[in-house]
């Protein structure tokens, strides 16, 4: 199936509130781990799909903005002209009240959903195949293009590779930390804010809460037992976990978390949300 039919039919077939995924996915059982094969690096590799809606049919000036944007900084990144279109999605208000990051107080307001409703035209634009090395630098671009769209007259912006939408004030405010973390030459820091701008979380599979979209700053995902806590201390976990894979290093996070690097994805290699960096999963 098309790579961008996939993604918007995840974002679009998902169900609403906390828990939207509930594919299945194996898990160790009885102290048995599961077979570990690592992802063919060479042919998986992450990439941004970013939504942008406008408030006029007229299409021009965010694919203009768009167009700049891609020759001023946003290299490697293109507007998909099949499924971009001059005329509102009726998808759109079911896709977003999905996507919308229910983790952060107040990011998103009654004024981001009407904007959604009362949309008038859709643009993609794609990112660039990431390598795992670029994630980061790729991701804070991401997040230049998605202000320079604002800027533009974009009135509602979803990422469609983990199905995450924040409304505009939450973006700007991200946008602004993240230009803040380059501006200081802070790794950790933009990888952080390239998560909580990029990735979906906490979602649900049987037994554990998930990340999804860490892949888009270079990181496993990260999967945490449902009875660890309430939803929103398993996020604080989810981040922490990251946050030391980030700084301290993946071998040391593992062995210091008691946990395991798993392969076993509940995603097909040529989906969106695929993360071949695979799984971190904590202990039962």
């Amino acid at each position: 199936m098309n790579l961008m039919r996939r993604a918007l039919l995840g974002s679009i077939g998902a169900m609403i509130a906390w828990k939207p995924s509930t594919a299945t996915e194996s898990s160790p059982e009885s102290g048995e781990e599961p077979t570990q094969t690592a992802a063919d690096g060479s042919s998986v590799t992450p990439r941004h799909v970013l939504c942008f809606l406008g408030k006029g049919r007229d299409p021009g000036p965010l694919s203009d903005a768009a167009s700049q944007a891609i020759r001023d900084f946003a290299t490697g990144f293109s507007i998909d002209e099949d499924y971009s279109q001059a005329e509102p999605d009726d998808r759109m208000s079911q896709s977003f009240a999905v996507c919308w990051d229910r983790v952060e107080a107040d990011a998103w307001s009654p004024a981001d959903e009407d904007a959604v409703a009362d949309h008038q035209s859709v643009l993609y634009v794609l990112g660039p195949s990431m390598a795992q090395a670029e994630t980061m630098k790729v991701s804070m671009l991401a997040l230049r293009l998605v202000e320079r769209l604002i800027d533009a007259g974009a009135v509602a912006v979803k990422g469609e590779s983990a199905g995450i939408a924040h409304g505009l004030d939450r973006w700007r405010e991200l946008i602004r930390q993240g230009a803040e973390a380059v501006k200081a030459a802070d790794p950790l820091g933009q990888q952080r804010i390239g998560r909580l701008a990029f990735a979906k979380r906490p979602l649900s599979v049987p037994g554990y809460l998930e990340s999804v979209g860490f892949h888009l700053v270079g990181l496993p995902e990260v999967y945490v037992p449902e009875t660890a806590g309430s939803e929103r201390q398993i996020v604080a976990i989810m981040d922490a976990v990251a946050d030391e894979i980030a700084g301290p290093g993946l071998d040391l996070t593992l062995k210091e978390r008691h946990a395991s690097l798993s392969f076993d994805s509940t995603y097909e290699p040529d989906e969106f949300k695929f993360n071949p960096y695979g799984i971190v999963r904590l202990p039962r």
